[in-house]
């Protein structure tokens, strides 16, 4: 971050920002325990509420924002032409979502030059809203949060997507450094390391919208990244991002990166 942490306003979303991501949350908490589910081309889930929660939010966001595209999972995948644009989950964990776990996230990203600088994860179950700005921090309900590095974690929990739990199996002689956390929600897994409630996070297949608005949250509280095939920084206008992995390990400092990399590397072995 370029900004000292300890003496950063919590930031304000724009009203009208604000008031649609409260809109959608409110829609997914009454929509909890209520909505039945379809299998999508891919494999995963899909419910009413993931639907209509999409299409508010890029029509939303078309409205607060002219000019500037949107990209999502239920949408349009290609990668925007304007110089500013956004990414969107509109219900991350909809497997949780759909068994009635209360463990779910929306996730926005707006982006410039090809890189995050603006990143809102809310947790409605939780009534939990992270904020991170590029170069300026992260806040949680506006509190704001402390890079990890400085914070102990006698626990020890390392998050793994289900995808990427069979490494495990691939250093059998090894001890995997950490006791293992399965949360659901690939954007939460991610950002769980940088609010220390996680030492890492191995995710083995996240597209662009699952880890958009995590990626900012990490880097501006210093966490390292290691993009373990490629990076999605800076990708092409036009891109189609519908198949595209982007498997990483996020951890709390360098040297747990170092502890967790062998398992990474087993990961796309």
């Amino acid at each position: 971050m370029n900004a000292d942490p300890t003496t950063l306003p919590a930031p304000h979303l724009s009203p009208g920002l604000d008031a649609l991501l409260d809109r959608v949350a409110e829609r997914q908490r009454a929509d909890f325990g209520h909505m039945a589910s379809d299998l999508k081309a891919d494999g995963s889930l899909i419910t009413a509420c993931d639907r209509w929660s999409d299409a508010t939010l890029v029509e939303g966001l078309a409205q607060l924002y002219p000019g500037e595209g949107v990209l999502s999972e239920e949408g349009d995948k290609t990668v925007p032409g304007s110089d500013a644009y956004w990414v969107v989950d509109p219900l991350d964990g909809t497997t949780n979502f759909a068994a009635g776990i209360p463990y779910w996230a929306i996730s926005l990203a707006r982006f410039e030059g090809g890189i995050p600088v603006l990143a809102v994860l809310d947790v409605p179950p939780l009534r939990q809203r992270i904020v991170a700005i590029r170069g300026q921090g992260a806040w949680r309900n506006c509190r704001l949060l402390q890079p990890p590095s400085r914070q102990s974690h006698p626990a020890g929990c390392a998050s793994l997507c289900s995808r990427s739990i069979g490494v495990l199996q691939k250093l059998p002689n090894q001890r995997f450094p950490g006791k293992i956390r399965l949360l659901g929600v690939a954007s939460l897994n991610l950002v769980s390391v940088a609010m220390g409630q996680t030492v890492s996070a191995l995710e083995a297949t996240p597209k662009i919208w699952d880890l958009a608005a995590a990626w900012l949250v990490l880097s501006e509280l210093g966490c390292p990244i290691r993009w373990l095939v490629r990076s999605p920084e800076a990708i092409a206008a036009g891109s189609d991002l519908s198949t595209a992995d982007f498997p990483v390990l996020a951890a709390d400092r360098p040297d747990t990166l170092a502890r967790f990399m062998p398992w990474a590397e087993a990961l796309v072995a």
